[in-house]
């Protein structure tokens, strides 16, 4: 017990040296919030004090019950984590790239594939010092065995027709696979495999457990039991209002069940106290429903959710608490202000909206549990929750800063899936953007709406934005459509938008300058949509989410493709772009973006919201894209300086730069630049105001080039 107390301890305190180095190298970078908590929890592993929780974006470890995560990731390179399991006191992660090892509880992993030819690992299991890994691949996949602690596997599939696997369990000597909608055992450790189902029909068996003498198989067509490995089963699903079972668990002498279902309907958690023969929603607490892994730590419960992350029972499931701090993994499409309140409103099932009241330090969840918030919008006093389709309603209104929402429908279509993408303010106007159903407009706060689509050829709106009195809205294949009449009448704006551009996802307002971000990249016009500008250079070109406009800066946040992509600032109107990624340590596929409070927001795929002061984010200015003849450091000016002054600077070939500022000792003062840049000059401003008068060294760096100069600070 000592021991594993040691080790608990360590590991804490290099999970704590670890965040206050990531703290103390924040400056001139993105740095990702507390939250909003939560994410996509695929499995979970127990030892001791240590919790582990497989998520779509890596592993997590709780040493306090689930109070508090911190990612283990270093050398996971695949982030996909499917199952997790421990052979002693080695720890094997299952993931979209191979089985990964860590012999040191997750402090780092290692790739063990040796022998694996299709590394999709979907399932896990250990059999005394036998490990087995199932993948996913309908040709080339199937089981594979490891006697030597996963330095190299053997295929072991004979007897199999389907390689799927999504599903292991071991019970004494016998190993069972759940294969498509089979299940498969071997006595002899996978050398042979004869069909288990017992004349029983299945679909998709997600989840094999081996609980005392009884085998059960979650499937999407509900449970089933069998108490003679697998040669007879038994319908389990007495009192179950999903069929679809993704997982199984025991807690002392009690089961619990996890199961799916969209918009609090059906699904959730089930508690059996009779073996599996009767169930009971035990959901109390819960606001996601698809649940995808259930495991049990002594009298604790965790229940690991799609999109909501992780919740916590320590009775029996009467009452669940949300235990994902830390673990900030939702996928954020949405984010508004209103005085010092940030809200971020998530994507996926459950995922509701959160508050901030400290510029993301600190995140709460604060209502519409188990909806898809894609639009946010705040009117006066107002603020508006665009969502889709759920239990109640479309849009929802709140007057005391999501403390408490009424829907606000009357006359919002009904009907299959209605979602609202986007909206927008004119005065007292709200125009609201839907899939399929065109815009809808209410001068009452939401008590009335009226739809608005005389001439919308193209209905799946996409976003809208006003420029004075005019409204426009981006479409799905249609391109942009203008209304000058609050959409009484519509008409097509597209000169100069063809081809994949005409899925236009964002607008933005600068000045009399309208910007649209296609699937394709940026689009601009200065005539109010009469003609239109391809706007893409030194940005990736690929689909643009979203703008963020403060001034003459605009930012365009796009889809990671190839490895490019991420946030872009602007601040020539489009004329060129600067990659502004520094410290964004995922792929960045971002979906939303605000200004506010000094800093700049940004919601990323799986990643929460991260957040970079805003002053250092515009400090670097592309003052002109004329590719220079050779790269050259300029003096600063004014020189001397208080306590400002600008520094100039030519870049002769892509690549990264670094403009760093030292003192006469040459200790490093603050990172200027830190990125990769494209061909141009460039100007920094400098703002000295809390440093010592005297002198300062800035050197430029790129490639092979090098160069160092002097200046003064009086002050």
């Amino acid at each position: 017990m000592k021991r594993k107390l040691l080790l608990s301890l360590s590991f804490t305190l290099v999970l704590i040296s670890h965040l206050i180095f990531k703290v103390d190298n924040c400056s001139a970078q993105w740095v990702q919030s507390s939250g909003p908590g939560g994410g996509i929890v695929q499995c979970f592993a127990v030892t001791g004090v240590n919790l582990y929780a497989g998520t779509t974006r890596g592993i997590y470890l709780s040493l306090d019950n689930g109070t508090t995560w911190a990612p283990v990731n270093n050398g996971l390179t695949s982030q996909g984590v499917y199952a997790l399991t421990f052979s002693g006191t080695n720890l094997f992660a299952g993931t979209g790239g191979g089985v990964f090892l860590s012999t040191n509880f997750g402090s780092s992993w290692t790739a063990v594939n040796s022998g694996i030819t299709y590394i999709d690992i979907r399932a896990l299991a250990v059999s005394g010092s036998n490990i087995f890994a199932g993948s996913y691949s309908i040709s080339s996949g199937g089981l594979f065995l490891s006697i030597n602690k996963g330095t190299s596997w053997t295929a072991v599939n004979s007897g199999l027709t389907n390689k799927n696997v999504s599903s292991l369990a071991v019970q004494g000597t016998n190993l069972f696979a759940g294969i498509g909608g089979n299940v498969y055992l071997s006595t002899n450790n996978g050398a042979n495999w004869t069909l288990a189902n017992g004349g029983v029909t299945m679909s998709n068996v997600y989840s094999l457990s081996a609980i005392g003498t009884k085998l059960f198989a979650g499937t999407g067509n509900g449970l089933f039991s069998s108490v003679n490995s697998g040669t007879n089963w038994t319908a389990a699903n007495s009192g179950l209002t999903s069929f679809l079972v993704t997982s199984i668990t025991a807690s002392g002498t009690n089961l619990f069940a996890g199961t799916t279902g969209a918009f609090q309907i059906g699904g959730g958690v089930f508690l059996s106290n009779d073996g599996g023969t009767t169930w009971t929603a035990v959901n109390n607490g819960i606001k996601n429903y698809n649940v995808f892994a259930i495991a049990a730590s002594g009298p604790r419960v965790f229940a690991g959710t799609y999109g909501n992350g992780v919740y916590l029972t320590a009775d029996n499931g009467s009452n669940w608490s949300p235990v994902s701090n830390g673990m900030a993994n939702k996928s954020v499409y949405a984010l508004a202000v209103s005085g010092s309140n940030i809200f971020a409103g998530g994507a996926g099932f459950g995922t509701g909206l959160s508050l901030s009241t400290d510029n993301a330090l600190s995140w709460t969840d604060i209502g519409l549990p188990n909806l898809s918030i894609f639009a946010l919008a705040v009117s006066g006093t107002n603020l508006f929750a665009g969502t889709a389709t759920g239990s109640g309603g479309i849009v929802y209104l709140s007057t005391n800063n999501g403390i408490n929402w009424t829907a606000a429908n009357n006359g919002l279509p009904t009907g299959a899936v209605p979602h609202v993408l986007a909206f927008a303010v004119s005065g007292t106007k709200l125009f609201a953007g839907f899939n399929n159903r065109g815009v809808y407009l209410t001068s009452n706060n939401g008590t009335n709406w009226t739809a608005v689509n005389n001439g919308l050829t193209h209905q799946y709106v996409y976003s809208l934005a006003v420029l004075d009195t005019n409204l426009f809205a981006g479409t799905q294949g249609g391109g942009v459509f203008l209304t000058t009449n609050n959409g009484a009448n519509w008409a097509a704006v597209n000169n100069g938008i063809t081809g994949n551009a005409m899925y236009v996802y964002s607008l933005a307002v600068m000045g009399t300058k309208l910007f649209a971000g296609t699937s394709i990249g940026t689009y601009l016009s200065t005539n109010n949509g009469a003609s239109w500008t391809e706007v893409n250079s030194g940005s990736a070109g690929g689909s643009v989410y979203a703008f963020a406009v403060s001034g003459s800066n605009i930012f365009a946040a796009t889809q990671v493709f190839d490895l490019t992509g991420g946030i872009y600032l602007s601040t020539n109107s489009g004329t060129s772009w600067i990659p502004k990624n520094q410290g964004i340590s995922v792929a960045p596929t971002t979906r939303a973006l605000l200004i506010a409070n000094n800093y700049i927001f940004a919601g990323i795929d799986e990643n929460s919201v991260w957040r970079r002061a805003y002053s250092d984010i515009i400090g670097i200015q592309n003052i002109s894209t004329e590719i220079p003849a050779k790269y050259s450091l300029s003096q600063n000016y004014p020189n001397p300086f208080n306590p400002a002054t600008n520094l100039e600077f030519e870049i002769a070939d892509p690549g990264y730069v670094s403009l760093k500022i030292y003192d006469l000792l040459g200790k490093e003062v603050v990172t200027l630049v830190n990125e990769k840049l494209n061909p141009g000059t460039y100007r920094v401003d400098f703002e000295a105001g809390n440093l010592t008068s005297g002198v300062y060294f800035y050197r430029l760096t790129s490639g092979d080039f090098a160069d160092t100069k002097r200046m003064m600070l009086v002050k």
